[in-house]
C-alpha cells in the first residue's frame, strides 16, 4: 500500500461471516482472529511455530504466538490498523493450508506423517 493509505478493516459481523465462510477453526475475540493447533509434543509444537514463523516472515505480517508443551494459538490482528484487515485472513488461510495439509488425503506419491504411530505423531488434525 502506498505510505499514508488507509487498509479496509472489517466489522466484527464482516468478520464473523468471513471466520464461518472460509476459516471454520479460527474465531474472533478481543479483537484479534485465533487458532489454537493442538499438537502431540514438544516437538510438534516447534514444528507449528517454525512454519508459522516462516509464513509471517515471508508475508511480512506478523502475528502473536503462545505455545505450551501440546499446543500453539495463533492471533492475528493489523497492529497499525489495530484492527482485522485482509492482511490477517490472507495470512491465516496460509497458515490453516500450510499446518493441516494432508499429503495422504490428496492421492499422490506422498503418504504424510504415519498416523497410527505415535512415535511419529507431531500435529492432530481437527
Amino acid at each position: 500500500m502506498a505510505e499514508g493509505s488507509k487498509e479496509r478493516t472489517y466489522s466484527d459481523e464482516e468478520i464473523q461471516q468471513r471466520l464461518q465462510r472460509d476459516l471454520p477453526h479460527w474465531h474472533l475475540e478481543n479483537g484479534w482472529i485465533r487458532r489454537k493447533y493442538r499438537t502431540n509434543s514438544w516437538k510438534g509444537t516447534l514444528m507449528v511455530i517454525n512454519t508459522v514463523g516462516h509464513l509471517a516472515e515471508a508475508a511480512w505480517h506478523h502475528p502473536d504466538i503462545t505455545a505450551s508443551y501440546a499446543w500453539v494459538e495463533v492471533r492475528l490482528q493489523n497492529h497499525a490498523a489495530k484492527r482485522i484487515t485482509d492482511k490477517d485472513f490472507e495470512l491465516a488461510k496460509k497458515i490453516e493450508d500450510v499446518v493441516h495439509w494432508q499429503p495422504a488425503q490428496e492421492g499422490g506419491a506422498l503418504e504424510g506423517t504415519p498416523a497410527k504411530d505415535q512415535r511419529f505423531a507431531y500435529i492432530k488434525y481437527d
